[in-house]
């Protein structure tokens, strides 16, 4: 019975992957096809806001499986919803993927992966055991570690499904406001003919820190 829930688990996350992947292909996970293509986007969810939605959503959940386009996702959303409802989809499709993906690997491969690669996961194993849910949240919340690699690597060790779940939650909110509101502001820069105006280079400079942090953390650690 184990392994034929092992089995089938297997299986949905192999038929979701494929379609994830022919779904999300590379010439349109760009800025500049969304731009081409921003009226009929638009026009179309105008139209049809719920499917709209649920489709970005189901788009958005694949990525935590390996899969690329999280970045760009994101963006999208802002233009297409605005700040705020993006986030909130967004929250919604982040955190439902990686609790599956961390669900399916605890149940299925987990074991498998402590073994093969332990020496790698011994840090990760480490910090975990001692500072439990903050290092979990810092991870979110940083782009240290990519998100589809929390969900794997957390899901080998004893934290527990409710801690991952509202870490996870409340993790990924900054960064899904600063690319939201940035494709937000690009919306609007482009409708406006403001290219340069404050809120556009605000929007860029929020991007640019919060890329930027991870490595600025990082080299103010080795020199202490």
């Amino acid at each position: 019975m184990k392994y034929r829930k092992q089995l089938v688990v297997a299986l949905f996350l192999g038929v979701l992957i494929l379609l994830a992947r022919f779904l999300l292909q590379d010439d349109l996970l760009t800025i500049s096809y969304l731009q081409e293509h921003k009226q009929a986007l638009l026009g179309y969810i105008g139209q049809h806001y719920a499917y709209a939605a649920a489709g970005f959503m189901l788009l958005y959940l694949a990525t935590a499986f390996f899969l690329p386009g999280a970045l760009v996702l994101t963006v999208a959303g802002g233009m297409a919803f605005g700040t705020l409802p993006a986030m909130i989809f967004i929250n919604i499709a982040a955190t439902s993927g990686a609790t599956l993906a961390f669900i399916a690997t605890r149940f299925v491969i987990g074991d498998w992966l402590q073994v093969r690669f332990s020496r790698h996961l011994e840090r990760f194993n480490r910090e975990i055991a001692r500072h439990g849910p903050r290092y979990l949240l810092i991870l979110r919340i940083l782009p240290v570690i990519p998100f589809f690699a929390v969900n794997y690597c957390a899901a080998i060790t004893r934290i527990r499904l409710s801690t991952f779940i509202w870490t996870t939650s409340v993790g990924v909110l900054p960064g899904s406001f600063v690319y939201a509101f940035a494709g937000a502001q690009m919306r609007m820069a482009e409708e406006l003919q403001e290219i340069a105006s404050w809120k556009v280079v605000s929007a860029l400079l929020l991007v640019c820190l919060f890329i930027l942090f991870p490595v600025i953390l990082r080299h103010l650690s080795s020199r202490e």
